[in-house]
């Protein structure tokens, strides 16, 4: 069984940044595909994921302000947000896909004030 924790999230003011974190159990972590989705009311988006082999892709509303990034030695992947808006808040919740099972975390605050 694979575990998740997010941690980072908070309050902060537009134009400002914050960085998630995504631990993950298990010794396979470098075999995941690992992503970030944030829900809002009434909003599900996929933000950011990154494949095994680095690979990233990013939603078009964050595209040049977030970049995800992941330290499989430390079985961890990182989102770094710049640049926030009001409308980037949000419940963050990381997940990682291995061979057909998903797997998410609790999630993580993030409200950004204007």
């Amino acid at each position: 069984q694979v575990q998740l924790v997010e941690s980072g999230g908070g309050l902060v003011q537009a134009g400002g940044s914050l960085s998630l974190s995504c631990a993950a159990s298990g010794r396979i972590f470098s075999l995941f595909t690992m992503g970030w989705y944030r829900q809002a009311p009434g909003q599900r988006e996929l933000v950011a994921t990154i494949t095994k082999s680095g690979s990233t892709n990013y939603a078009d509303s964050v595209k040049g302000r977030f970049t995800i990034s992941r330290d499989n030695a430390k079985n961890t992947v990182y989102l770094q947000m710049n640049s926030l808006k009001p409308e980037d808040t949000a419940v963050y919740y990381c997940n990682g896909l291995y061979e057909s099972r998903l797997y998410w975390g609790q999630g993580t605050q993030v409200t950004v004030s204007s």
